[in-house]
């Protein structure tokens, strides 16, 4: 079957009125991946994410030699541990455009005995690993990647472990990477963040997942991180949460369109950053009440403009961009300079897609200011193979008639039904 050139968003005409269950999380059911290959056992993955990125990785552990088994009619992965040891001396990996994939492996296979060669497609030849090589070589690492970005080379011989810096700026993946193989090198291991970290709440999500599995992480704050050696207890039944950077669409459609969207089996406690768009979205007005396990989000009479820092929920700024043209006041989203280094650079394409549909912007190094429009236009939305882009434009074309969202299959990467919950908002209805 050949794939969808690009599909029409047909318009809502009236308030919502829907429940949606979605899928669960990408950064969570990733990082319970690498934690349960490397831990001693099997473990059960429930409610975890089953697209293009997670299958990516599910597959390099696969040609690793580790028993990973998907069962996608019941959202579980079953995950064959062994207690640190990488079976294959010798493999090829290929991770697509799936950065946490493509950085969590890079610092895993320094664990192996062997060399390993990993690589993506154009895209991820495109994004940055400097900062993570080189904490891993002041670790002990031997690799290669001659333009800082994949294909690496990595001669693995084990992490003798030590001391380590890595900047927080640029992605919190690299410290999260280092965290998490870290209980296998060889020593203790020391990491000092050297710059401001962005997107903290990764972070936090890493090391409470660790905990999870048995191995408690020492830190100063945000600074400095100690990890002692151990190993990870495998779970037999390990829940993964909803996504709460996929609900963040849908909790968005009530602010353009009125009436009430519930979003099940997500808390306002949830351990994922994205959760605190939802604090955004109470900045512009809209109500937001927690009741029987799932979070209900309530559209304003009037949309309120916000001026907020994103640094830290940065893949919700695309959302938030896609609904500030219907606010009543200017929208100025800042802190994103690492949306840039994304699947595309996403501040430079949400500015022009907005242009597109002839809504004022003004693009900034670190983010972009939205004016109100009255006049949408219909036009198609370039999606640069992310799928964000197309999922956040796709709101707009809820409320504007005339909306194409370009090459609409790129939601595959975290959300492979994503269209199709979306139409059911039309016909939805409370539980």
């Amino acid at each position: 079957m050949s794939a969808i050139k690009s599909l029409v968003i047909e318009p809502i005409l009236h308030p919502l009125q829907a429940s949606v269950c979605l899928p669960g999380s990408k950064s969570h059911t990733n990082r319970a991946l690498l934690i349960s290959a490397l831990a001693e056992g099997t473990s059960c993955l429930r409610n975890a994410l089953f697209s293009d990125d997670s299958r990516y990785f599910a597959g390099a552990l696969s040609d690793l030699g580790f028993e990973v088994l998907l069962e996608p009619e019941q959202a579980a992965i079953r995950v064959a541990g062994l207690g640190g040891r990488i079976p294959v001396g010798q493999a090829e990996l290929f991770t697509g455009n799936a950065g946490t994939a493509a950085r969590f492996l890079t610092a895993f296979l320094t664990l192996g005995y062997g060399e390993y060669l990993l690589d993506g497609d154009a895209r991820m030849r495109e994004r940055p690993l400097g900062d993570l090589l080189e904490a891993l070589s002041q670790l002990g690492a031997d690799l290669e990647a001659p333009t800082n970005c994949p294909p690496v080379r990595i001669r693995a011989s084990g992490l003798p472990g030590g001391s380590t810096g890595i900047p927080g700026n640029v992605s919190s993946q690299y410290l999260s990477a280092l965290l998490m193989v870290a209980p296998y090198a060889q020593g203790p291991v020391e990491i000092d963040v050297t710059s401001a970290l962005f997107s903290k709440p990764y972070v936090d999500l890493t090391i409470s997942t660790m905990q999870d599995f048995g191995v408690p992480v020492s830190r100063d704050g945000y600074q400095r991180f100690s990890v002692r050696p151990g190993i990870y207890q495998s779970q037999s039944s390990y829940l993964i949460e909803t996504d709460a950077s996929a609900a963040s669409y849908f909790f968005a459609a009530p602010a353009v369109l009125g009436g009430t969207v519930r979003v099940e089996h997500i808390s306002l406690r949830s351990r994922q950053g994205d959760i605190a768009f939802l604090e955004v979205l109470r900045e512009m007005g809209c109500s937001v009440l927690e009741r029987r396990g799932g979070v209900e989000v309530t559209g304003p009479e009037t949309l309120q403009g916000v001026t907020v820092d994103m640094r830290d929920i940065p893949d919700t700024a695309q959302t938030l961009a896609a609904i500030a043209p219907f606010a009543s006041s200017p929208t100025r989203i800042y802190g994103i300079a690492s949306a840039r280094v994304k699947e595309t650079d996403r501040v430079a394409a949400v500015c022009a897609q907005l242009a597109r549909l002839g809504v004022s912007v003004e693009e900034h190094q670190d983010g972009l200011t939205i004016q109100p429009c009255r006049e949408i236009r219909p036009a198609c939305i370039r999606t640069y193979k992310d799928h964000r882009m197309a999922m956040s434009f796709s709101l707009t074309g809820l409320r504007v008639p005339g909306i194409r969202i370009e090459d609409p299959d790129c939601v595959s990467k975290t959300f492979p039904n994503y269209f199709d919950v979306l139409g059911g908002l039309n016909k939805g209805r409370m539980v």
